[in-house]
């Protein structure tokens, strides 16, 4: 990783964002406005979801805390990462000094690792839950959940702040001259050692997802296995029947809802291994090859892996009745809430707006008030 070095000169970099940057103002501007909404999307989203599972009693569940703490790390991507991020790829340097460079790397490398810990993690929630619901709840406890969470972020920690602290992760250079670009503009990018970055690409995507995926196809097996014999259980009776077909017994409809919940977050796993794949294989190799990666290639992959974070809540809403009944509800009473603050400000505004208009008569024609031979009552008299 390029870091600074010191602070000299950063007082005097150019304001102008056209004489610095390559691009023209209006791709910064169209570029821009496109990660904004990007990072809108993810911190706004992930509070909905936050508040979502906290606050509704549907979704009150003891395995939903996986999906808090999903949330809480793509949220905490998108305000501490994503928007510096923009700033520096807009600027095309790093004006925030050389303490907080290796607090946003860290941040980066911490948040991504704890999403897919969180990812792995719920998956195999999914997976016990489907597949022993008798002793799902002796297993996953809130206790169990709470410690689980805690040693995720943990592991993100270490496997983040820890090296970047006793700077492992970036090669030694020849020259203790400051990094900076042919302008002699700071630079903050990634610039890591092969082993720092095989080692947490390992531990923070890739062994991740090969658990994942493992579960994921043994729950998809168990999956078919069910359906086939929801088909078999299913057969013409006579009596209690729907249409000649028998309904499917309680535990039928509880497995049914817990393979959509599955597929949810199915669907959550696999756009996140597109997402972030491409950025994670072009990561090692950089690490390898310094020159055999384009600078506008690797924001680009970067992004893509960042947008990920704003996928989630979408998916929620899409494919999980609870979490689109919940968004409405919260959605409703916030609106709601608007409405009303928007009517009592304009009651008060109008309030204010009467009695300011019954002040400046009464002070215009001197009625009933003390003083009333002022020079002020006078000046306004005579106005």
């Amino acid at each position: 990783m390029a870091l600074l070095n010191d602070t000299e000169g950063l007082s005097d970099l150019p304001v102008d964002l056209q004489n610095v940057s390559s691009m023209s103002l209006g791709a910064q501007i169209f570029i821009g406005t496109f990660l904004s909404i990007i990072i809108i999307m993810a911190v706004s989203g992930n509070i909905l979801v936050c508040v979502a599972v906290l606050t509704d009693r549907n979704l009150r569940k003891v395995g939903n805390l996986y999906i808090v703490s999903l949330s809480f790390a793509d949220m905490t991507l998108a305000c501490l990462v994503m928007t510096f991020a923009l700033t520096n790829d807009l600027l095309e340097y790093w004006p925030f000094g050389p303490q907080y460079c290796d607090t946003w790397i860290a941040f980066d490398v911490m948040c991504s690792t704890a999403s897919i810990l969180n990812l792995c993690a719920i998956s195999l929630d999914r997976y016990i839950h489907i597949k022993d619901p008798l002793r799902y709840g002796r297993w996953m406890t809130k206790r169990v959940v709470t410690l689980s969470i805690g040693a995720i972020w943990v592991m993100a920690a270490l496997v983040s702040f820890l090296p970047i602290s006793l700077d492992l992760h970036r090669p030694q250079r020849a020259s203790a001259a400051e990094p900076v670009d042919e302008r002699g503009l700071p630079q903050c990018a990634l610039d890591l050692t092969p082993l720092y970055a095989v080692v947490s690409s390992c531990i923070s995507f890739y062994m991740p997802c090969i658990v994942m995926l493992a579960i994921y196809s043994k729950l998809y097996l168990y999956a078919k296995q069910h359906v086939e014999s929801i088909k078999a259980l299913s057969k013409p009776v006579m009596f209690g029947t729907i249409d000649g077909v028998a309904p499917p017994p309680a535990c039928n409809l509880c497995h049914v809802s817990e393979s959509k919940a599955a597929t949810t977050v199915g669907f959550i796993v696999g756009i996140f291994l597109v997402c972030y794949v491409p950025f994670f294989c072009v990561n090692i190799v950089a690490a390898f090859c310094k020159t055999c990666v384009p600078r506008l290639v690797f924001q680009t992959l970067t992004w893509f892996g960042y947008s990920n974070s704003s996928f989630n809540p979408i998916i929620y809403s899409i494919f999980n009745v609870e979490f689109r009944e919940a968004f409405g509800r919260i959605l409703a009473r916030a609106r709601r809430a608007c409405v009303r603050f928007c009517q009592v400000g304009l009651r008060s505004g109008r309030a204010c707006q009467l009695k300011s208009v019954t002040s400046v008569t009464r002070l215009s024609t001197g009625s009933a008030l003390p003083g009333a031979d002022s020079p002020y009552v006078e000046r306004v008299t005579a106005i």
